[in-house]
């Protein structure tokens, strides 16, 4: 993978007469140190419709100063982007054609514009002579690549934080550069300001979107933040960052349950293929994510016993077999992400949103259609419930309140889809199913967590291990599923008020 840092930084505005203040004067700063200016020269690439700036992802290959090489940016949040390097080369780096797969698919990447940068730069040093923070004075020359050759040039400031540093900091940087008359910069980088000030206006995406008014209107709306949802953390799950595997996957499963839950709205002939790839997708993102769920359940489990019950060399035998799941389940997860699949799968979500297939439903008001389709959501888990409760206790039952769970989830959903145009008693109804379904999952999770304690109780006996610990764990399982067929009675009653019901129109 390649190597990837955090960058914390702010944009100023300045012109060539713009000199930066006495920067030995903001606190912390013992002194500043002057090492010179470097001649940056950034080629940015993109697809011809700049499907990359759209999203305010930056790709570049530079030469000069002392990170050259390629560049893939990734926003995090307001002024802070990761940053990912791979070494200078002809053609672009094989690690960063596959995180932007999901945005560029099988388009070209081209060279779009190119910045030549005189960078003169100030570190910042603290009285121990660390540096604190990099302050650079930029003089940018642009020139957009396609569409004519256009060209700009600004000058501008950037303040970024050293690594690990207190992000505080630069807000006592900002403090000394406004009182010197500087003044933040609208842009949210340098490659977006060279693309706006070369090309032609460009469309900022879903801001420019009329508010949601029809049953139809809302609908698409929750379908395709899910599935911009999907494509944004394509690269997160590359990366093997935390809970990225889950929200995509939780995006997935909203999604397909969207499509389900509003037939009336658009229609099931068409969504049911991007449906049903969707399922496959879910199911596929969900061995890496299920394993992550047990190892972390049954870790907590063995640290939570006391330690004359455990013997023998478990916590040994759990993390080597927790490691070579996971290794098998991740590379399966990359593989999916790789193939041709997939790739159709998103192409097919760009086209259903492209030319929804509406229903003559979807025109109507929201509050005439949506709860319609939330209570009949709402109906299919009380029979499911219904019918579990009145099961004696083993493997029916397990089977019978996992399709509950599955109702519950499917329920909730719903709801969070048409909370935007019901408020309230959709966020009520939301959160009581979800009471519902957090007492079920964990219910589901025992049961797979025995089913993972007796193999490694076989796997340890037969390895000559005493297996006394997983018999031990495995009756604990057993009795938090129990206790939680016993709580869903009580869980049940307090989801199925009638008032909440009407509040929804049922």
């Amino acid at each position: 993978m390649a190597d990837s840092k955090r960058e914390i930084e702010r944009k100023y505005e300045a012109d060539p007469a713009t000199r930066l203040p006495d920067l030995t004067r903001v606190a912390g700063v013992h002194s500043v140190a002057h090492p010179g200016a470097v001649e940056l020269d950034a080629v940015y690439y993109d697809t011809v419709d700049l499907r990359l700036a759209a999203d305010s992802l930056t790709l570049r290959r530079r030469t000069g100063g002392a990170d050259a090489g390629w560049h893939l940016k990734f926003p995090v949040a307001a002024g802070i982007r990761d940053e990912l390097r791979e070494p200078l080369s002809d053609t672009l780096p094989l690690p960063f054609a596959r995180l932007l797969r999901s945005r560029v698919r099988d388009r070209a990447l081209v060279p779009v514009v190119r910045l030549v940068s005189a960078r003169d730069v100030h570190h910042l040093l603290d009285a121990d002579g660390a540096l604190l923070a990099e302050v650079a004075v930029d003089r940018v020359r642009a020139e957009r690549l396609t569409g004519g050759g256009a060209t700009a040039a600004w000058t501008e400031i950037e303040a970024e934080l050293a690594d690990g540093g207190d992000p505080a900091f630069l807000d006592a940087v900002e403090h000394r550069l406004r009182k010197a008359g500087i003044r933040p910069s609208a842009a949210l980088s340098k490659a977006a300001r060279a693309l706006a000030g070369t090309g032609p206006e460009r469309s900022t995406g879903p801001a420019d979107e009329p508010r949601p008014r029809t049953a139809g209107d809302h609908v698409l709306a929750y379908v395709r933040h899910q599935a911009e949802a999907i494509v944004a953390l394509d690269p997160a799950v590359r990366r093997d960052l935390p809970d990225s595997v889950h929200r995509m996957r939780v995006a997935t499963r909203r999604l397909r349950s969207a499509l389900r839950t509003y037939r009336k709205v658009l229609d099931r002939d068409a969504t049911g293929p991007v449906g049903d790839e969707l399922k496959w997708l879910a199911a596929e993102l969900g061995r890496e994510r299920d394993q992550e769920v047990l190892d972390a359940r049954l870790r907590a489990r063995l640290d939570g016993l006391p330690r004359t019950l455990v013997l023998g060399p478990a916590r040994g035998r759990l993390r080597i077999w927790s490691v070579a799941r996971h290794d098998d389940f991740r590379r399966r997860t990359l593989a999916v992400l790789d193939g041709a699949r997939y790739l159709a799968l998103l192409e097919g979500l760009d086209a259903l949103l492209a030319e929804p297939p509406l229903l003559p439903a979807a025109s109507r008001a929201p509050g005439r259609v949506l709860p319609r389709a939330v209570l009949r959501e709402y109906r299919r888990l009380a029979a499911r419930v219904g019918h579990a409760l009145e099961l004696p206790p083993g493997r029916d039952r397990d089977m019978a309140l996992h399709e509950a769970r599955k109702a519950a989830k499917r329920a909730r959903y719903a709801a969070e889809a048409a909370r935007p145009a019901l408020g309230r008693p959709a966020a009520r109804f939301a959160a009581r199913m979800k009471a519902v379904q957090s007492l079920l999952g964990d219910h589901q999770d025992s049961v797979v967590a025995r089913e993972a304690l007796r193999t490694l109780a076989v796997q340890a006996q037969a390895a000559g291990e005493p297996s006394f610990t997983w018999g031990v764990l495995y009756g604990r399982e057993e009795a938090a599923a129990s206790a939680g067929e016993r709580e869903l009675p009580k869980v049940w009653r307090r989801a199925s008020g009638a008032q909440l019901r009407a509040a929804l129109g049922g």
